[in-house]
């Protein structure tokens, strides 16, 4: 009789695995859209789009949009729609503080683990986002290839903690990131990063930490005259 029980929950236990599967899929692939940036302020969504778009049910979408709302990465907009929370100048400030401590903790404790590999890749990323041509895909590929280099840098902290706290941060204020570029920020951003590297090359982890949160409070600064 055991044994019977036994195979009788077998199938149970694999389906629970696999829709908690699911639903952290979808979860982390809606989040990788705000995070790059493929989200821009004042676009709306619906469950349903989203739905289609991942090529799921409505079910672990709405379970995803609950989470990202906690998150205050998301806020319904109108009737069903979704969008970007509003970001207010007093917002932005309270992140922005916030970020400079963090991001600026992590690129420290990322100095002396980095290797030769994650160096060059950040060269790589340098150099792609100084070479984007200026085209209506510009502004998706410099903001990918740009949250790409800072997570490179912050993942070499060897800390969860921090990196999960950034995460967060970013998906509160990075689809703003969206508004940089015709106010020509792209560019000083880029050049800030730059600096960054070099300063990662030398072990140097006050000069790279200055250069983040250069490249910070610059973003910040013009994002407080648009908003």
């Amino acid at each position: 009789m055991s044994e019977t029980r036994s195979k009788a929950r077998e199938p149970l236990s694999v389906v629970r695995v696999q829709r908690a599967t699911m639903q952290e899929d979808v979860y982390r692939q809606a989040k990788e859209l705000i995070l790059n940036g493929d989200l821009a302020p004042g676009q709306s969504i619906t469950i349903q789009w989203l739905a289609d778009a991942f090529g799921v049910s409505a079910m672990p979408v709405r379970e995803a949009i609950l989470r990202l709302t906690a998150e205050k990465a998301l806020t319904v907009v109108a009737g069903r729609s979704l969008g970007i929370p509003h970001l207010t100048r007093e917002r932005l400030a309270d992140l922005t503080r916030t970020r400079l401590e963090i991001e600026g903790l992590a690129v420290s404790w990322a100095v002396p683990n980095l290797q030769p590999a994650t160096l060059a890749r950040l060269d790589e990323l340098v150099a792609e986002m100084d070479n984007i041509k200026p085209n209506k895909e510009a502004r998706k590929i410099y903001l990918r290839a740009n949250r790409a280099l800072h997570f490179e840098i912050y993942q070499a902290s060897g800390s969860e903690t921090l990196i999960g706290i950034i995460e967060s941060l970013w998906l509160q204020v990075s689809p703003y990131f969206n508004l940089l570029q015709e106010r020509g920020n792209f560019v000083v951003s880029n050049k800030h990063h730059r600096v960054l590297v070099e300063a990662l090359k030398k072990g140097d982890q006050a000069g790279a930490v200055r250069a983040v949160q250069a490249d910070i409070g610059d973003a910040a600064s013009i994002l407080e005259t648009i908003l």
